[in-house]
């Protein structure tokens, strides 16, 4: 019986090592998964971090070297449109004479834009200036609404006269002024840079060699296309838009009605603040015309519609998937280029949102961030390749 009692005793201290044994095991087990954690989450941070002061410092070279910058892009911007041409005059003529006529169909295409703004800004100045009391008049009743409302506002009836419409419209002279000299030093680096295309697709292809995962020459081609594709789309609304705001308005009789088309077409080219705009100076200098808020009221409903069925319809059916951008990224970077370059950056910051999307979707690393800007269905079609 001792013994039988003595036996039992050691099987339950053997049992009893080993529950102590497996239970070291386990907290040893979870100490490694715990410390695992530890690093990976750590190194997550250590990534971060690096990443968010990346991000800062990238954005402040953008904003304080936006002068520089800025042309630069806009260089890169042309030269992608107007390749096709340069490749299909070269085929024929020869390198020389596609250069010249690259440049001289850019210069031409530069000229009539600046043409097309500096004409409809002055037509626009002249009818105000003519018709400052007109707008006096507008002021002075709009105020009275105000105050009989009790809302408040400040009396500028006294100051408000022609000097102050000379006064508007320099300021947009200024603008005008900076974008005629800003097109011409585009202009200047757009000659050095065609020059120089064979020889940096060369330098493409050299370096295409030394790298693994992904084709900076074919990367460059996808972007020029997606860009090409963009501004086919745009230019195809914006003569859509100006045409019918053209149509509308020499409908009804609002005065400058081809201004109003010209300026609704170029400005259709800026995104989201330009529709805006072409629609509210109208309304504002139809209310001066016909002196009745409904006629005002019915202008900016159908200016309205014109650019919302456009803009929301039109567009994105052409558009379809070819460039399977999020319309929410897209706003976003229209924002972003818009704070750090001003209305420049409000017009190529789209097509620089195109090139760096390319850029992530070409590169294996990135393309992860591709599929978060992309729409849902590109972005699936992603995963599944």
């Amino acid at each position: 019986m001792w013994f039988n009692l003595k036996r039992a005793s050691r099987a339950t201290d053997a049992s009893l090592r080993r529950d102590l044994a497996q239970l070291s095991e386990s907290q040893t087990a979870s100490s490694e998964i715990s410390n695992t954690e530890a690093v990976v989450t750590g190194a997550g941070r250590d990534r971060f971090v690096p990443a968010i002061i990346a991000v800062v410092l990238v954005s402040a070279a953008l904003y304080f070297g936006r002068l520089v910058l800025e042309p630069v892009a806009f260089v890169l911007f042309t030269m992608a449109l107007v390749e096709p041409f340069q490749k299909s005059v070269e085929a024929r003529m020869g390198k020389p004479m596609a250069l010249i006529l690259t440049i001289l169909l850019a210069l031409l295409v530069i000229s009539l834009l600046v043409l097309a703004i500096v004409w409809s800004i002055g037509d626009v100045g002249h009818w105000a200036v003519a018709n400052v009391d007109r707008f006096q008049s507008l002021y002075m009743r709009a105020n009275q609404w105000l105050e009989s409302h009790e809302i408040f506002t400040v009396d500028l009836s006294n100051s408000f006269d022609s000097s102050t419409l000379v006064r508007i419209f320099q300021a947009v002279a200024v603008q005008v002024n900076y974008f005629m000299g800003f097109a011409l030093v585009v202009f200047l680096f757009l000659m050095f840079g065609l020059a120089e295309m064979s020889e940096f697709k060369i330098k493409l292809e050299a370096l295409d060699k030394k790298m693994s995962g992904w084709s900076l020459a074919e990367t460059s081609g996808r972007i020029a296309e997606k860009i090409r594709k963009y501004m086919v789309i745009r230019t195809l609304a914006s003569v859509v838009t100006g045409v019918a705001v053209f149509l509308f308005t020499l409908s009804i009789g609002l005065d400058l009605a081809v201004a109003w088309g010209v300026i609704s077409f170029v400005l259709n080219y800026i995104p989201y603040v330009g529709p805006l705009v072409a629609v509210i100076l109208p309304v504002i200098f139809a209310t001066v015309q016909f002196e009745s808020w409904q006629m005002a009221a019915v202008i900016f409903g159908s200016l309205y519609l014109i650019q919302f069925v456009i803009g929301s319809y039109l567009e994105p059916m052409l558009t379809g998937t070819a460039l399977a951008i999020s319309p929410f990224v897209m706003l976003f970077a229209f924002l972003i280029w818009d704070f750090l370059w001003g209305m420049p950056g409000a017009f190529i910051g789209l097509p620089v949102t195109i090139a760096l999307f390319t850029i992530w979707e070409q590169n294996p690393s990135t393309r992860w961030i591709a599929n978060l800007m992309s729409t849902s269905g590109a972005a699936s079609e992603s995963l599944h390749e």
